[in-house]
């Protein structure tokens, strides 16, 4: 049972006879008459037993989109439903109208849209739905919580998208499509020329030579499709909040952006969330589109807030694929120690791959640098100066070790690791 507002407006109207008139004798004919006529609208309020509510999920939207959650109110009852319905979406999925008036005749129903206009990336669920029934003075009202789940996958927005034309065009002209044309040594057979001094003899086709009665050799090009896997760091390093989004977040729009491009290129692509264990994994192997896979891999994700268990990197790369392949690995240069960590397990990984770290960089340190108008800012400064040489001291010991270093600011990260991956394709290491 609940007690609406008009109910206690008419108990404070029913205080000033009380106040004119004393005496128990006006208090409780009062009282009497106001649980009568609260009774009595409790009693005319439609039934809830017999209502039923059915939902249909919005199903999936991108962060900031917008959904629709579609409720059936079905009455029944054999009295006439009306009062409130409240959708309990928690308050990360941004209902826009979560309580909403119904008015359901017997035995009919009424479809309730809530709009939905989320937060926060992930799944977010809707437990039950709240009815509430006024009878016809609006007095006193019945309740009852329906448990009805719902569910609204949100992926991630993937922003980047807006570099992937240019990109495209980069590797369209690597592929020989537009005006350039790369040349030089490589396993993939290109096509046959005239055999001119200097050439190698074991480059001769016989079987053309035959045809033509000339000397013809084969041309042979870099390999272009190859195997991409990336690694997405999600342990604890990844919860930290840079500008406006997670380090996680910065790194599933890296992702994005190489995973769509390196199929584009005609690649195998290879996605492993990792940090004590596997926590999402997608690719082109299996059937259906790579980014489709990638974003429903990547919604459910969230940092994890232990230690990255970087000796077993390679062995989940193996698994993956035992050819070498470009391993880009999604990660921080300044959490923990590198040299116990990330190091290593680079190290090892370029000795059969050739290997990318892409890191993201907290563009407050440059402008801490620059600030030291006073003592506070000349200590903020320092410190910022120390974090950035070391992250320099890691990308150098990175380099050594034979593994190129991606180290930018969130919205560059992206079109920085595919710039990577084209100048890589385009000298013919992949």
């Amino acid at each position: 049972m609940a007690i609406s507002g008009r109910f206690v407006l008419l108990v404070l109207l029913g205080l000033v006879p009380v106040l004119l008139l004393p005496g128990w004798g006006t208090v409780c004919a009062v009282l009497a008459v106001l649980a009568v006529l609260c009774g009595t609208d409790l009693l005319l309020a439609g039934a809830l037993k017999p209502v039923q509510v059915l939902r249909s999920d919005p199903g999936n939207v991108t962060l900031n989109g917008t959904a629709e959650a579609r409720l059936i109110v079905r009455n029944d009852g054999s009295r006439r439903l009306h009062g409130l319905l409240r959708d309990g979406w928690q308050p990360s999925a941004g209902a826009q109208d979560p309580v909403q008036g119904i008015d359901v005749p017997a035995h009919e129903s009424r479809r309730i849209t809530v709009r939905l206009r989320p937060v926060r990336r992930g799944d977010l669920k809707a437990p039950h739905v709240t009815l509430r029934s006024f009878g016809p003075l609006r007095l006193a009202a019945r309740q009852r919580t329906v448990d009805c789940p719902g569910a609204l996958r949100v992926l991630p927005p993937f922003h980047s998208r807006r570099h992937l034309p240019s990109k495209l065009r980069k590797l369209r002209e690597l592929d020989g499509k537009a005006a350039v044309q790369i040349r030089g040594a490589g396993t993939e057979f290109d096509s046959l020329r005239d055999y001119v001094r200097g050439d190698d003899v074991r480059s001769i086709d016989w079987r053309a030579t035959a045809r033509r009665s000339a000397v013809v050799v084969r041309t042979w090009r870099p390999e272009r499709d190859r195997r991409v896997v990336m690694v997405l760091d999600t342990s604890r390093t990844a919860a930290a909040r840079i500008d406006d989004e997670t380090r996680l977040d910065t790194g599933m729009e890296a992702a994005l952006l190489l995973g769509v491009l390196a199929e584009r290129g005609g690649d195998r692509v290879d996605f492993l969330a990792f940090d004590r264990r596997a926590r999402a994994r997608a690719g082109t192997a299996i059937q259906g589109n790579l980014l489709g896979q990638l974003v429903q891999s990547m919604a459910p994700l969230d940092p994890e807030l232990i230690e990255m268990d970087w000796p077993a990197v390679p062995a989940q790369v193996r698994a993956v694929t035992a050819h070498r392949s470009l391993v880009v690995l999604l990660t921080s240069l300044d959490g923990g120690a590198p040299e116990e960590g990330l190091l290593p397990a680079a190290a090892r990984l370029a000795q059969d791959h050739v290997v990318v770290v892409a890191a993201v960089r907290d563009p407050q340190l440059g402008a801490m640098v620059r600030e030291r108008g006073d003592a506070a800012g000349v200590f903020r400064a320092a410190a910022a100066e120390r974090a950035l040489l070391q992250r320099a001291a890691v990308s150098a010991e990175l380099r050594r070790y034979g593994v190129e270093v991606v180290d930018a600011e969130p919205h560059q990260l992206p079109p920085r690791v595919a710039d990577m991956y084209i100048r890589l394709k385009a000298a013919g290491k992949l």
